[in-house]
């Protein structure tokens, strides 16, 4: 039994092609519901879990306008912001809440947008998680050029509009304004021609530099090409607000069209800065499931734990343990939950495992082994769990992370890649890249409109 708030799978690496209309949205997807799966499904919010009576409370999301975006913060916070009426209408469609029993259970539910809580960045930042931000994003990249194309616009308005701003400089940031560098030269130039002039990529980024988890050479290979394709890298940077409307100093001694057409960023270093659109991509939060739903204190025995260290009569109250950095749920080697005295402290003399709950994804840390949040960990420890229930055979080894390497596209058919086989970079990482995100979507149909649309078919963006 599968429960979640979407329909379908999301390939997310390929967001980024299809926010700029390299590919179309379906390609990025695969329906949970499928003929040849065996699997069933309710679409559903996990609203609470109860490890002694094994139960898990569900909120029906068949109707939630948030299953399809990135999510930054509590759905049941915000609720002051200037979004309030449309808040209001999602209080209004809380699903029924219901329960269903589980003999085992996996809690995979992955992590929101992490946002520092940074003024006017959850109301106006375009986020990359899901298809719905990525059809967000190709709709205001068309709107900006559109407006920017009208004969009633300022210069300084077409340069605040074609100013597109990316902030965080992981493999996400640096691949979407490498597909915008693509779109701009090869379409906007032929469709917009005179306004190609005043389009203009920045990225930002807190760190001294970016693609931090590449080798250095890699990462200044990058770096380089960027500057050469007129893509500005700012590093230390610190972004302090994000509103919708035109700076103050562009206000002063002219004609503003429509103040609201642009955003304004300030960034600390540099002061006010408009911008057509601010793409988001700075890490992750932990998921308010794994927060407050995981946070009651249980008491032994708990059905399906064990007590691996200590004595649990020494201790009355137990609670799930965290990671001390991510607040993420930690696992044994076997992904199974672990859990804590809730007096222990920061060093737990006694811990325990639940033998039938575990955990994986982004949500979930293996105790002694920090391995990066990343699909291919994932991956790989939903197809070792999935193979150890099905052969009921979990205490014979441990899971054990293969790193595959580590890729990026950066434009222009170029891409970087890093493994334990070497570095690449260049003409033959993109092939690289490109033949791995094909060998990693789901079904064969994906696979071919995925070569039809890169190697057949014109580039057609909207």
């Amino acid at each position: 039994m599968v429960v979640s708030p979407r329909s379908y799978f999301v390939f997310t690496p390929l967001l980024a092609s299809t926010s700029t209309g390299t590919l179309e949205f379906r390609n990025a997807l695969e329906p949970i519901r499928r003929r040849n799966t065996h699997a069933q499904f309710l679409q559903g919010w996990a609203d609470g879990i109860d490890f002694t009576g094994k139960t898990l409370q569900i909120e029906e999301a068949v109707d939630d306008p948030r299953q399809a975006f990135a999510l930054t913060a509590d759905p049941d916070q915000g609720k002051e912001s200037k979004e309030r009426q449309n808040e209001k209408r999602v209080e209004e469609r809380k699903g029924k809440i219901f329960e269903m029993d589980w003999d085992k259970i996996c809690i995979t539910v992955g992590c929101y947008s992490q946002t520092f809580n940074t003024p006017g960045v959850k109301e106006n930042a375009y986020f990359l998680k899901d298809v719905g931000d990525a059809r967000r994003i190709r709709n205001r990249l068309l709107a900006c050029f559109e407006t920017a194309s009208l004969p009633t616009t300022s210069v300084e308005m077409k340069k605040a509009l074609l100013h597109f701003a990316v902030v965080g400089g992981g493999p996400t940031g640096i691949e979407w304004s490498a597909e915008l560098h693509d779109l701009v030269t090869e379409d906007m130039s032929r469709i917009y021609p005179d306004l190609v002039q005043y389009t203009k990529i920045t990225v930002y980024d807190v760190a001294d530099k970016v693609l931090s988890m590449f080798d250095e050479k890699l990462a200044e290979y990058a770096t380089k090409t960027f500057q050469r394709e007129r893509i500005e890298i700012l590093t230390s940077h610190h972004v302090q607000e994000l509103r919708r409307g035109s700076p103050e100093e562009m206000k002063k001694g002219q004609d503003v069209h429509d103040e609201h057409a642009c955003y304004t960023l300030k960034i600390k270093e540099q002061g006010e800065v408009a911008v057509g659109m601010c793409v988001w991509s700075t890490g992750l939060m932990m998921n308010p499931f794994v927060q407050k739903s995981l946070a009651e204190s249980l008491k032994l025995p708990v059905a399906s734990s064990t007590v691996i260290e200590g004595s649990p009569e020494d201790h009355e109250r137990w609670t799930v343990k965290k990671h001390p950095r991510n607040g993420g749920i930690v696992t044994d080697d076997r992904l199974r939950t672990m859990l804590v005295p809730e007096d222990s402290g920061d060093e737990p003399k006694a811990k325990a495992v639940m033998e039938d709950v575990f955990a994986l994804g982004d949500c979930a840390v293996m105790e002694n082994a920090m391995y990066p949040a990343t699909a291919q960990v994932a991956n790989q420890k939903a197809v070792w769990l999935a193979k150890r229930l099905n052969k009921q055979d979990l205490d014979k080894a441990g899971f054990s992370y293969k790193d595959l390497g580590v890729m990026a596209y950066i434009g222009n058919w170029n891409a970087i890649l890093q493994s334990s086989g070497g570095n690449i970079s260049g003409r033959i990482a993109w092939f690289i890249w490109r033949g791995a995100y094909l060998a990693k979507s789901v079904s064969w149909r994906n696979r071919i409109l995925i070569l039809t649309y890169w190697w057949v078919l014109p580039i057609c963006p909207w």
